[in-house]
């Protein structure tokens, strides 16, 4: 199995803000080449974290290490492998995006005109790079703003709901390059985003923090527990009482928890009851119904 590297890594992170404990002992380590969605209800403490990672906000206690290096004590050696994409990247609207490339390309040392063209082609943009950005789509900008925070190598990538305005096509072409970014640069990214569906197709695993606390991070090709969903008819609520599974009912459609090696058995039961068994297939959980059911069903923020 490969090992990863971590390139973050939060340090028993807390910030307390007029008296109350904001963010509490955050522990979390973000690896090259991997996508982490991180989650959390209103008010969980999303964007605190993310502005201690960035040094906009200074920890009341902990530490956030980039590739090693201090956020608090080696701020500039820790950001300079930062990138950042907000919700609706600023830029200069009456000049071109290459003109914008180039205005931030003059504030790092040593990026050179061939860096900005290889950018440009990893987001897609090469026909439209010389028109001015006021004629750009909102998918555009986003991935001229993508761009922009590519342009130094950074290896980690900060994304604040920024899939927002997009439209289908917008988000799916912005989740490819991510990915390619991902796997090809060996950058690890973090997206803080609502769009659960998105975190879904996006993310290697995901983070969930809940009143400050980070209270889950799980691989998002993890299943916790087995399902299975049956459509069946006859008294199919009567043999699976007798039998003991737990399941769930809409109708004719019968969600059961049970793995797949008791499958078989469960369905010779159903017969045996003269129980009609019309449909069998696994059953996945969605992201959404995991978030409801780790946070007690809360709300999703786009900013705490």
């Amino acid at each position: 199995m490969k090992t990863l590297k971590a390139v973050v890594e939060l340090q028993q992170l807390s910030k307390t803000i007029k008296g109350k404990e904001i963010i509490k002992n955050v522990n979390l380590s973000l690896y090259a080449g991997q996508i982490t969605g991180f989650l959390g209800p209103n008010g969980a403490g999303k964007t605190t974290t993310i502005r201690m990672m960035t040094g906009l906000m200074k920890p009341t206690s902990g530490d956030v290490l980039i590739e090693g290096k201090s956020i608090t004590k080696e701020f500039e050696e820790a950001i300079s492998n930062v990138g950042v994409i907000v919700e609706n990247p600023e830029m200069y609207k009456f000049m071109s995006g290459y003109k914008n490339l180039q205005h931030f390309a003059n504030m790092h040392p040593n990026i050179t005109k061939e860096r900005i063209n290889e950018v440009i082609h990893q987001v897609g943009l090469e026909k439209r790079i010389h028109e001015k950005v006021k004629t750009y789509s909102l998918g555009m900008r986003q991935r001229l703003g993508l761009a922009q925070a590519l342009l130094h190598r950074p290896k980690f990538l900060i994304l604040d709901e920024p899939t927002n305005g997009l439209d289908p096509a917008g988000i799916r072409d912005l989740r490819q390059h991510l990915r390619k970014i991902a796997e090809q640069e060996q950058v690890a990214i973090i997206v803080s985003s609502h769009l659960l569906s998105e975190i879904e197709l996006m993310c290697d695993r995901i983070a969930i923090i809940q009143n400050g606390v980070l209270t889950n991070i799980r691989e998002m090709n993890e299943t916790e527990t087995s399902y299975y969903q049956l459509e069946l008819e006859g008294d199919a609520v009567g043999c699976l009482q007798t039998h003991g599974y737990t399941f769930t009912q809409n109708e004719q459609l019968f969600k059961v928890e049970i793995d797949r090696q008791n499958v078989p058995t469960l369905l010779q039961q159903l017969m045996d009851a003269n129980v009609q068994v019309y449909q069998v297939a696994p059953f996945h959980e969605s992201l959404e119904d995991q978030f409801l059911a780790m946070t007690g069903g809360g709300q999703i923020a786009q900013t705490n």
